[in-house]
């Protein structure tokens, strides 16, 4: 059973929502402000529900390609950090480079890959760009923390490198590796977006962030809030899917996840 103060902290960030919704509802009302100034949140819902074919089509684009990026971002990040463990020279070599491709902004980076690649392939990319390092990071931070005297006994029982990855390095670093998850699969969906952005602007795509720049040059202003009510649940899916995971990855054994049991 849940305590009275779990209750609370579930369903305040309801109310806090439904009233800032009541408010918008109310000040569009008494001020008379036309829908493609800004549209009430119940003009935003009949326009979702009115146009949800053409929105589902093209959440349906962006969440494929969302999960593209992410897969290719937790495979590429995972094996990259595991080849860096082995090899402090190849980390000394690389990571500088994984470091510059992150902090490039990928905003900057969208239009070169469409010239270069075809526009869905660039999308992805870019959704891998922006996703990659967290993933990259915390697993070499992960595989990097284990104790060490667990990794002294391992020694001194004469386990070989691959026994040490597979039964110490890795279940220490799962913590880290889901955490760098949860992170990259909202960022992997950033990455789609803004590449999206960029290929609209260039009269191309079919994702949700095309269809807000479409709406925003036809001042449709109502199915650019319901486009954007998509993108945002859509994140809060991806996160809350994520997390689920690595709660039930964790709840037997790791102590982030012990206080979260009921």
């Amino acid at each position: 059973m849940r305590s009275p103060q779990d209750i609370v902290r579930i369903l305040l960030p309801v109310v806090v929502f439904a009233a800032g919704l009541l408010v918008w509802e109310l000040t569009v009302r008494a001020y008379g402000i036309q829908p493609y100034v800004l549209p009430s949140p119940l003009l935003v819902l009949k326009t979702l529900v009115a146009d949800w074919p053409i929105l589902a089509q093209s959440l349906g684009v962006t969440l494929l390609t969302t999960l593209e990026g992410f897969v290719a971002a937790a495979i590429g990040g995972v094996a990259l950090a595991l080849l860096f463990n082995q090899s402090k020279w190849l980390e000394y070599s690389l990571f500088p480079y994984a470091v510059i491709l992150q902090v490039t902004p990928v905003i900057a980076i969208a239009p070169l890959l469409l010239i270069y690649l075809q526009q869905q392939t660039a999308v992805i990319v870019c959704a891998w760009i922006v996703a990659f390092f967290p993933v990259l990071s915390n697993t070499t931070l992960g595989l990097s923390s284990v104790d060490r005297n667990l990794a002294g006994l391992f020694q001194l029982y004469g386990a070989s490198r691959l026994q040490s990855l597979l039964f110490l390095k890795l279940p220490a670093a799962l913590p880290y590796i889901l955490g760098g998850l949860r992170i990259a699969g909202g960022l992997s969906l950033i990455g789609a977006v803004v590449a999206e952005i960029a290929a609209g602007s260039a009269g191309a795509g079919s994702g949700l962030a095309f269809r807000i720049a479409e709406s925003g040059y036809r001042l449709n202003i109502p199915r650019m809030f319901a486009a954007l009510l998509l993108l945002s649940l859509a994140g809060i899916v991806i996160y809350g899917v994520l997390a689920l995971i690595s709660h039930l990855m964790l709840r037997r054994w790791h102590e982030s996840a012990f206080g979260k049991e009921s």
